[in-house]
């Protein structure tokens, strides 16, 4: 069965509908788990940290510990963003058949599902060390705060680059137990990166956003919007690759890494359609794509250091 769209931005046709039963269903998009491409762009950062702290292969059992703290935090963060926006989501043509506003979910059970998604997110969090943990915790203020950000300013998107990059943190310190500046360079260069990316996502939505004002880079740019995504691609590169070298992982697959990491950056940059919804979505989940050359060229620099 092929997956259908309408002007809803719920996906039908897919997994969730075919197997899951049908209590469950709205929970499962709540945490948007028919969508995953917020879970790479959360675990990515969290992978780049892990496999920049170890000497040779990352270990699998960390690797697998942040797949499933991504897939459970980045749900968990959906659903505290769909109870704070339930109203404007209600609003707007794509999301007003989300979960909460379409009345599948209501707020009460929406809190008990981000709580028990929080739990398992600290069930897994627990396995770091100390210092892992409370750089984890350390977090939350972002987690938190996010949601309220397009009601209070133009830039939003530098919020969520804060909150979803810190894994780059995260990951370091599972590894080594403590920070140093090569993880904080990579965790700037992600924030680069989400600022790059989110901007263009913001694009689908910038006439919804004025018609219920709230407020994005996508419309605090503009028609500068173009240049401005080279700049934040480019000092993202330029900041993981600072990154790395600062950590010793100088290499020749770090380098070929990082040019073909640039390329993609200048085709999304060059090419996308900010009047198109459409491409404007595709171009957005390429950074999957981007996000895993980076993570393989992190990997070969130190396995072949």
């Amino acid at each position: 069965m092929s997956m259908q769209r309408t002007a809803s931005d719920i996906p039908r046709g897919n997994w969730i509908d075919r197997r899951a039963p049908g209590a469950v269903r709205p929970y499962l998009r709540l945490a948007r788990l028919d969508r995953p491409i917020g879970t790479w762009l959360l675990l990515l950062p969290c992978w780049w940290g892990v496999s920049l702290a170890s000497e040779g292969w990352p270990d699998p059992w960390l690797m697998a510990l942040f797949a499933i703290g991504a897939v459970v935090m980045r749900g968990a963060g959906c659903t505290l963003n769909d109870i704070v926006d339930r109203d404007i989501d209600g609003r707007v043509a794509r999301t007003a058949d989300r979960p909460i506003p379409s009345g599948a979910v209501s707020v009460p059970q929406a809190a008990a599902f981000f709580a028990l998604q929080c739990l398992i997110g600290l069930a897994v969090l627990m396995q770091f060390n100390g210092f892992a943990v409370g750089v984890g915790i350390a977090s939350l203020g972002l987690v938190a705060i996010y949601p309220f950000m397009k009601r209070i300013t133009d830039w939003p998107q530098v919020v969520l680059g804060l909150a979803f990059n810190w894994g780059a943190l995260l990951g370091w310190s599972a590894v080594r137990g403590d920070l140093e500046v090569a993880p904080l360079v990579l965790y700037i260069g992600g924030l680069f990166w989400t600022l790059a990316y989110d901007t263009i996502y913001a694009h689908q939505d910038k006439a919804d956003d004025v018609k219920v004002g709230v407020r994005s880079t996508a419309l605090r740019l503009g028609a500068a919007t173009r240049p401005w995504l080279f700049v934040f691609h480019g000092l993202a590169v330029a900041c993981i690759g600072a990154g790395a070298v600062a950590a010793g992982a100088a290499s020749p697959w770090l380098f070929l890494a990082l040019g073909l990491a640039a390329g993609h950056a200048i085709w999304q940059a060059g090419t996308v359609d900010l009047e198109d919804a459409g491409d404007c979505l595709a171009k957005f989940k390429s950074n999957r794509d981007l996000g895993l050359i980076v993570l393989a060229g992190l990997i070969f620099a130190r396995v072949g250091s």
